[in-house]
C-alpha cells in the first residue's frame, strides 16, 4: 500500500520497514559517508554523489546555458565528492528533448569552462570533486524536436506507443562513432570519467535486452551479441581517447517484460547483469553506478515518491519497498564484486534520514557511494551540512512531490519547485496555467 512520508523520527521509519517485512539499514554515525576513496589514482573526498538529473535547459547547440551553469555551481558549492553530470546526448537525433545537453568537438570550450568553474568553486571548500559525464542516445525516448521519434533496438509490446524505427547494424555503428567523438570531446573538456548510460529505457540498455533482434551482431538470444555494442564502445573509447576513465550507469533490472535483468514475468533476474559486470571487470572497470526501472514506465522503482504525476496511478508498492529493493539489489553486486566501487540509488524518499541509511549501507559494504538525484536538485548543500553538523536539515530536503519530474515531462527546465521556488516554482505555475 502506497503511503506519503510521515515519519517524524528514526524509530517510526525503521518500524514501518519491519511492518513491510524488511529491515532498513540505519546508522546514527554518518562518518562512513565522509571517508575518501581512490578511483584509478584520483582521490574522491567523500562518498556522496550528485546523481544525473536532466535540466532541459541547454543552449540551442547543446552547450550549457546560464541556468545549467547555475545548477552545477550550486552542486560545486555543496561539497559532494562526485558530480555525475546529467545525460548528455552524443547526437541531435538521439536527444530526449530540444534542450538536452549535447557534446561534440564544436562545444568543448563551453563544457571545459563549466568544469573549470566547478573546480574553482569547490576548491574554495578544499574539495576537488570527481566529474563524470553521462553520454547517451535516447533511443526509444528520442524527442529532438519535442515530439516522439523513437529509434529502437527491437520492438517491445509493452513500451511501443507508435511504430518505431528499428535501428540497423549500420545505424548502430554510426551511433558508436558518435559516442567516440563525444568521448574525445569529454576528455578534452576536463571530465574525469565517461559514463555510457545503460539504464532507464534508453538505447544501450535496450540493446542489452534485444533478444528479438534478428540477423544482427548486436542482438539475439546470445548475451555475448547483446553485450557487444557497449563492450565495443568501451574498447574504442579507451583506444581513441586514452587516459579518461570509462564507466556506466547500469540498470540491474528494468522490472518490466522484455527488459534487461528480468524473468519472463518481468521480475528481477540478475543472471545476465552479473554476467555483464563480470565482462566489465575483465576490461578493468572498477567504478559503476547502479539503478533499476524506468522513469517512463515504472518511476516508483528508482524514484519512490509521495505524489505521482498528474493522471498517473498511485503505485501499489510502498515507497520504502522501492528503497529497500534498490539497496538489496546493489548489495548483491557489491558483495559479488568487492573490488568495484558501486554507487547506490533511490535514497531521496528518505528525506533527512537518507544519510543515516546511506552510511549504514556503506558501513555494511552493501554499496560504496550514496547517490542523490532529486535531493540534489532540492538540497545541493547536504554534504556540507553533514560535514559541519553531522546531520541533514529537514527544512531543506526533497519532498518527493514529483514537481521536478512534471517540469521535465513537459519539456520545461528541471529543478526543485519547493526549495528553488523562485525559478522552478514559477515554471510549474506556467504549466498549471496551461493545464499541464
Amino acid at each position: 500500500m502506497h503511503e506519503r512520508f510521515r515519519f517524524k523520527n528514526k524509530n517510526e521509519i525503521i518500524q514501518k520497514a519491519l511492518d513491510l517485512g524488511f529491515e532498513l539499514p540505519f546508522s546514527d554515525d554518518i562518518s562512513p559517508l565522509l571517508v575518501p576513496a581512490s578511483v584509478e589514482g584520483i582521490t574522491i573526498p567523500n562518498r556522496l554523489v550528485v546523481q544525473p538529473m536532466e535540466g532541459y535547459d541547454s543552449e540551442p547547440d547543446g552547450s550549457p546555458s546560464v541556468l545549467t551553469r547555475r545548477r552545477y555551481l550550486r552542486y560545486a558549492c555543496g561539497g559532494s565528492g562526485i558530480i555525475w553530470f546529467e545525460a548528455v546526448s552524443v547526437s541531435a537525433d538521439g536527444c530526449s528533448n530540444p534542450k538536452q545537453l549535447r557534446i561534440g568537438l564544436n562545444n568543448v570550450s563551453s563544457f571545459a569552462s563549466l568544469n573549470d568553474e566547478i573546480r574553482q568553486n569547490a576548491g574554495q571548500l578544499g574539495i576537488r570533486p570527481f566529474l563524470v559525464i553521462q553520454l547517451t542516445h535516447s533511443g526509444r525516448y528520442s524527442k529532438p524536436e519535442g515530439k516522439p521519434k523513437p529509434l529502437v533496438a527491437s520492438r517491445n509490446k509493452i513500451l511501443d506507443k507508435v511504430v518505431p524505427y528499428i535501428l540497423t547494424d549500420d545505424d548502430l555503428k554510426r551511433i558508436q562513432d558518435q559516442y567516440v567523438v563525444a568521448a574525445k570531446a569529454a576528455a578534452s573538456s576536463g571530465f574525469d570519467a565517461i559514463d555510457l548510460k545503460a539504464c532507464h529505457g534508453y538505447l544501450m540498455i535496450e540493446l542489452l535486452a534485444a533478444k528479438s533482434r534478428q540477423k544482427s551482431i548486436y542482438g539475439g538470444e546470445d548475451p555475448a551479441d547483446r553485450f557487444r555494442f557497449i563492450l565495443e564502445t568501451i574498447e574504442r573509447i579507451e583506444a581513441e581517447a586514452p587516459g579518461i576513465i570509462v564507466t556506466t550507469r547500469l540498470n540491474i533490472s528494468d522490472r518490466y517484460q522484455g527488459g534487461f535483468g528480468v524473468d519472463l514475468k518481468g521480475q528481477p533476474d540478475f543472471t545476465e547483469p552479473l554476467l555483464l559486470v563480470e565482462e566489465l571487470k575483465k576490461r578493468g572497470m572498477r567504478f559503476m553506478n547502479l539503478s533499476m526501472g524506468s522513469p517512463y514506465f515504472n518511476p516508483y522503482v528508482s524514484r519512490p515518491f509521495d505524489n505521482p504525476l498528474p493522471g498517473q496511478p498511485v503505485p501499489e508498492e510502498h515507497p520504502l519497498e522501492g528503497v529497500i529493493k534498490m539497496i538489496k539489489g546493489t548489495s548483491i553486486f557489491q558483495k559479488r564484486f568487492p573490488e568495484i566501487y558501486f554507487v547506490g540509488s533511490a535514497y531521496s524518499y528518505l528525506r533527512q534520514f537518507a544519510p543515516n541509511v546511506g552510511a549504514a549501507v556503506i558501513k555494511n559494504r552493501d554499496a560504496s557511494f550514496m547517490g542523490l538525484g532529486r535531493s540534489s536538485f532540492a538540497y545541493p548543500s547536504l554534504p556540507l551540512d553533514l560535514i559541519k553538523n553531522g546531520k541533514a536539515d529537514p527544512s531543506k530536503v526533497c519532498t518527493t512531490c514529483s514537481g521536478c519530474t512534471r517540469l521535465i515531462r513537459n519539456l520545461s527546465p528541471g529543478g526543485c519547485v519547493i526549495r528553488d521556488r523562485e525559478i522552478y516554482g514559477h515554471e510549474l505555475k506556467k504549466l498549471i496555467a496551461d493545464g499541464k
